[in-house]
C-alpha cells in the first residue's frame, strides 16, 4: 500500500518528486510539465520514476504520446495537490501577518503590457512606500496564484475557478497596423500579415487576424509582441496589435472592416490576501496605471 511504502521510505522520496508528479498530472505531458517547472523533460521523467521506485507503485502509464496517470498516480497527485495548497496557505498567511507596507509582492502580467504600461505606476509606488519590493513576472504562461507563483495577476482572460477576487480595471483595444506607406504601396490583395505562433492561436486577436487575412499569408509569426511590432515597423506586413504597444511608434492604423477588437483587463488576487495592506497598495498602483 502507498501509506506503508511512504512510511518505509520516508527518507528517500522528496517533495520535489511530488511537485514534478503534480505538474505532470496537471499538464499531461513531460514537455508541458518541464516548461512549467523550468527544467528538462528528462528531469520530470527521472523524478517521477524515482517516486515510483520509492513508494513501490506504478503512477503513470507511459504508452502513447500523452502520459496518463494510473489510479494510484491520481491518488498520489491529489495528495501532492493538497500538500501544495496547504503550503501556499501558510505562505499567504505570512503575507497577511504583515500589516505594514514592507515586503515583496510578485505580479504576473503579459510581458508586452508589463513593459509598456506597468513600470511608471510601480516606480511611483516604490517612491511612496520604499519598503515594498516588487517582482514582475512578465510571461505568456499564466502563473498560478493558487500555487503562489504570483500574488497578483493582470489578465486578459477572466479566471473562472479558484478562490480568487477578480475586478475589471480597464480595456485593451486592438487595431490593424502597418508601416507608414505600406497600404499605399502594396496592393491589398498582396498584403502579408504578422501574428502569433501556435501557442496563441486560440486568442481572440489571433482568430480575428485570421479572419482579416482571409487566406492571404500570415508570413511572419512570433511568440512576442515586441518582435511583431519590429516586423511591422520594418515593412513586413499588417499586424493586429494592442494600442498600448503600437501608439507612438510611427505606424499607420488601418481602417479595416471587422479589424477592431476590445478585450477586458482583469486584476486578480487570491482572496486570502486581498485585504493585506501591502497587497492592497500594489493593487492600487496597478489600477492607477
Amino acid at each position: 500500500m502507498l501509506s506503508q511504502a511512504m512510511g518505509k521510505n520516508d527518507q528517500c522520496w522528496t517533495g520535489e518528486d511530488l511537485r514534478h508528479l503534480l505538474a505532470l498530472s496537471q499538464l499531461g505531458s513531460l514537455s508541458g510539465a518541464a516548461r512549467a517547472l523550468g527544467v528538462e523533460h528528462a528531469t520530470v521523467s527521472r523524478r517521477v520514476a524515482h517516486l515510483e521506485r520509492e513508494i513501490g507503485a506504478k503512477l503513470v502509464d507511459r504508452r502513447g504520446r500523452r502520459i496518463l496517470l494510473t489510479a494510484e498516480g491520481v491518488r498520489v497527485a491529489a495528495i501532492a495537490e493538497r500538500m501544495s495548497a496547504d503550503a501556499m496557505t501558510i505562505g499567504r498567511g505570512g503575507i497577511g501577518a504583515d500589516q505594514t507596507h514592507v515586503g515583496e509582492v510578485r505580479i504576473s502580467a503579459p510581458p508586452a503590457y508589463a513593459g509598456a504600461v506597468l513600470a511608471p505606476p510601480l516606480v511611483r509606488l516604490r517612491q511612496r512606500h520604499p519598503g515594498i519590493r516588487v517582482t514582475l513576472i512578465g510571461e505568456t504562461r499564466y502563473a498560478s496564484l493558487g500555487r503562489r507563483e504570483a500574488d497578483i495577476a493582470v489578465r486578459l482572460n477572466r479566471p473562472e475557478s479558484g478562490d480568487l477576487t477578480v475586478s475589471k480595471i480597464g480595456e485593451v483595444g486592438f487595431h490593424a497596423y502597418a508601416a507608414s506607406g505600406y497600404a499605399e504601396t502594396v496592393d491589398q490583395r498582396d498584403w502579408t500579415f504578422i501574428g502569433y505562433d501556435e501557442g496563441m492561436a486560440s486568442s481572440p486577436q489571433e482568430e480575428r487576424l485570421a479572419e482579416i487575412a482571409a487566406g492571404r499569408p500570415i508570413a511572419i509569426r512570433a511568440s512576442t509582441l515586441e518582435f511583431q511590432l519590429a516586423a511591422v515597423k520594418a515593412g513586413g506586413g499588417v499586424a493586429l496589435l494592442p494600442d498600448f504597444i503600437a501608439e507612438g511608434q510611427g505606424l499607420a492604423r488601418l481602417d479595416l472592416e471587422g479589424a477592431d477588437i476590445t478585450r477586458d483587463l482583469w486584476l486578480v488576487v487570491h482572496s486570502d490576501i486581498k485585504d493585506v495592506p501591502l497587497v492592497r497598495a500594489v493593487m492600487g498602483a496597478l489600477r492607477e496605471r
